[in-house]
C-alpha cells in the first residue's frame, strides 16, 4: 500500500471502526459512505496490513470491513480492490482469509449485471483457485466462507467452466483436488459438491455426469476411518433432502446402502446412519420413478433381516431401523412394499408399536405405523391397494390376539393411557388407521377412546392438543362417511364427535366462578 495511505496512529480509526462494527441494527449506504469519507478503504487496508500487531486491531477492522462490504455501496467498491482481496485470500491470518472469502460472496451477490465481466474479474485475479485453497487449508470458518463464495460463483452460467472444467486432468477439477487432500480436505471437497448439487437440477446433472458423486461413494466404502465414513454418510443424508436429488441418487445409492446395512462387521453407528438415509430416500414418492422395484425390495429386505437380528435388543440401531421403515412407509409405494413383502417387513413395526415395555423402540414404532397408515399423506392417498390393506388388517388383529388386550381397540386404548409422548404417537396412528371401516368399528366399540379424543382438557401442550383434535376430526370424518352414521345406537358418539370438532383444539377446562358461602360466624 502506498505511503500516502499510511497511518502512524490508528487509535482514532480503531475507535471509529469499533463503533461502526458494533452499531446495532442494519447499516444503510449513507452510513457506510460517511464512514469511508472519513476513513477511505485504502487507509483501512493499509493499517490492516501494517499494524496487525496492535492488540484487537485486526479483529475490529475485519468486523468493520465485513459490514461495509455487506451493503450495496460497499460491494460496489470491491472490483476496485480485487487485488487486495486476492492478497487477503493468501494471508496467514485466518480471519483475514475469512473476510476475503465473504468479500467475494458480497461482490457476486450484489453484482447488478450477472454478465461475463464479473467472471472475467474472478479469472483475472485467479480467485477460484485461492478459494479452493481456503476450503482445503483454512480453519472451519474459512472453509465455510469459501464454500459460500463458490456457491455464489456457481449462480453465474459463465462460471460452470471454471468450477467444472471439461478436462478431467485439470488441477482445479474437484476430483483431482480431492485426490491430493488429507481426509479432512476430502470431506470439505465433498461438502462443496453437496452444496453445489443442491443449487439446481441442472448443476446436479453436471455433477452427476462429471462422476463427482462417485467420490462420495468411494469415501463411504472406505472403512479405514470411521469418522470420515460417518461424515460422508452425513453428506449423503444431506443429499437425500435435496428436492431434485432422488433422480440422481436412486441410480447408485440403494446398492451402497444395502451393503452397509448387511455388513455385520461395520460399526453400529454407520449402519444406523445408512438406515436413516434409506428411510429418507425411499420416503419420496418420485424416487420410484427412477429406481426399479427389485432394488427397493432388496433394501427393505436388508432392513428386515437386520431387525430380525436385533429382535431381542433395545438398541439405537433397532430404533433407527424402525424409523427407517416408517420413513419408507410414508410414501404410498413404500407402504405397499412394506406390507406386501414376504414376510411383510411391517410386522416388526406393528409388533413393536404395541409393546408397552418397549420404551424408545415402541415410540419409534408408533410413529412409523402412523406413517404407514397414512397420517401424513393426503386424504386420497391414505388407503392402499387391496393386498396391502388386507396385510395391515391381518397384522393388527394378529398382534391383538396375541396380547392381553385381545382387540385392536384395546391396543389403541392402551397406547392412549400411556405417557404424553406415546399418546401423541397414538393419536397419529388412529388418525390414519380410522379411515379403514374395520378400525372405525373398533374405535366406536370403545367409549373410552371416544371420551379421550373428544376431551379438550386431555392434553396440555399445543402439539398434543392439535394431534388429539386432528384425531377427533379424522374419526368424525370417517364416521360421517360410513354406514355407521345411520345406526341409532351410535347417535351419542356422533353428537359427541360433532361437538368436539366444532369446539376446536384449544379449549381448556372452564373455571368455576367463586360463589359466596353463608355460614354462622365462629364466636369465642
Amino acid at each position: 500500500m502506498d505511503e500516502e495511505f499510511a497511518l502512524d496512529d490508528p487509535t482514532q480509526l480503531l475507535d471509529s471502526a469499533s463503533d461502526f462494527a458494533h452499531h446495532p441494527g442494519s447499516l444503510n449506504d449513507a452510513a457506510v459512505k460517511d464512514f469511508l469519507d472519513r476513513f477511505p478503504l485504502p487507509v483501512i487496508i493499509s493499517v490492516l496490513q501494517t499494524k496487525s500487531d496492535v492488540p484487537g486491531l485486526e479483529n475490529t477492522l475485519v468486523a468493520c470491513l465485513e459490514r461495509v462490504f455487506k451493503t450495496k455501496y460497499g460491494a460496489s467498491l470491491i472490483p476496485q480492490y480485487m487485488t487486495f482481496v486476492q492478497v487477503g485470500l493468501k494471508a496467514d491470518s485466518q480471519i483475514v482469509r475469512c473476510l476475503s472469502c465473504k468479500t467475494v460472496s458480497s461482490f457476486l451477490k450484489n453484482f447488478d449485471d450477472k454478465s461475463i465481466y464479473a467472471i472475467k474479474l474472478i479469472i483475472d485475479c485467479d480467485i477460484y483457485p485461492l478459494l479452493l485453497d481456503c476450503l482445503i487449508n483454512g480453519d472451519e470458518q474459512v472453509a465455510t466462507a469459501a464454500i459460500d463464495a463458490i456457491k455464489n460463483l456457481a449462480q453465474f452460467p459463465e462460471a460452470m467452466g471454471i468450477i467444472f472444467p471439461s478436462n478431467i486432468n485439470e488441477a482445479k477439477h474437484l476430483g483431482n483436488v480431492a485426490s491430493r487432500c488429507s481426509s479432512l480436505g476430502r470431506v470439505r471437497v465433498l461438502s462443496l459438491i453437496v452444496k453445489l448439487f443442491s443449487i439446481s437440477s441442472s448443476i446436479a446433472s453436471v455433477i452427476y455426469n462429471s462422476n463427482l458423486l462417485s467420490l462420495l461413494e468411494a469415501e463411504i466404502r472406505n472403512s479405514n476411518d470411521t469418522l470420515v465414513t460417518l461424515s460422508a454418510l452425513e453428506l449423503l443424508y444431506e443429499l437425500t433432502e435435496v428436492q431434485h436429488g432422488a433422480e440422481f441418487l436412486a441410480r447408485t445409492t440403494l446398492q451402497l446402502l444395502h451393503s452397509i446395512i448387511s455388513n455385520s462387521s461395520m460399526e453400529s453407528i454407520l449402519r444406523s446412519r445408512a438406515l436413516m438415509i434409506s428411510g429418507r430416500l425411499l420416503s419420496k414418492e418420485n424416487v420410484y420413478m427412477f429406481v426399479d422395484e427389485p432394488s427397493a425390495k432388496s433394501l427393505i429386505s436388508a432392513i428386515d433381516v437386520r431387525l430380525g437380528l436385533l429382535d431381542s435388543q433395545d438398541t439405537d440401531e433397532r430404533e433407527s431401523a424402525l424409523e427407517a421403515l416408517g420413513g419408507i412407509g410414508s410414501s404410498i409405494q413404500g407402504a405397499v412394499l412394506l406390507l406386501t413383502s414376504f414376510p411383510p417387513a411391517a410386522r416388526h413395526i406393528v409388533h413393536a408399536a404395541f409393546d408397552r415395555q418397549g420404551g424408545g423402540k415402541q415410540l419409534a414404532a408408533l410413529h412409523a405405523l402412523g406413517n404407514i397408515v397414512g397420517e401424513n399423506r393426503p386424504e386420497d392417498g391414505v388407503i392402499l391397494n387391496g393386498d396391502a390393506e388386507e396385510s395391515l388388517r391381518r397384522l393388527v388383529y394378529e398382534v391383538a390376539s396375541e396380547s392381553s388386550k385381545l382387540t385392536p381397540s384395546g391396543l389403541l386404548l392402551s397406547v392412549l393411557q400411556q405417557a404424553a409422548e406415546f399418546r401423541l404417537a397414538g393419536y397419529r396412528v388412529i388418525t390414519g388407521l380410522v379411515a379403514r371401516v374395520w378400525c372405525l368399528m373398533e374405535i366406536c366399540s370403545k367409549p373410552e377412546i371416544i371420551n379421550m379424543v373428544t376431551d379438550p382438557t386431555a392434553e396440555t401442550t399445543k402439539i398434543a392438543m392439535e394431534a388429539r383434535y386432528n384425531c377427533c376430526k379424522a374419526i368424525h370424518r370417517s364416521f360421517m362417511s360410513s354406514k355407521l352414521v345411520s345406526d341409532p345406537a351410535l347417535s351419542a358418539i356422533a353428537g359427541k364427535l360433532q361437538e368436539a370438532v366444532q369446539r376446536g383444539p384449544y379449549l381448556v377446562r372452564k373455571h368455576t366462578e367463586a360463589t359466596p358461602v353463608v355460614m354462622t360466624a365462629e364466636r369465642f
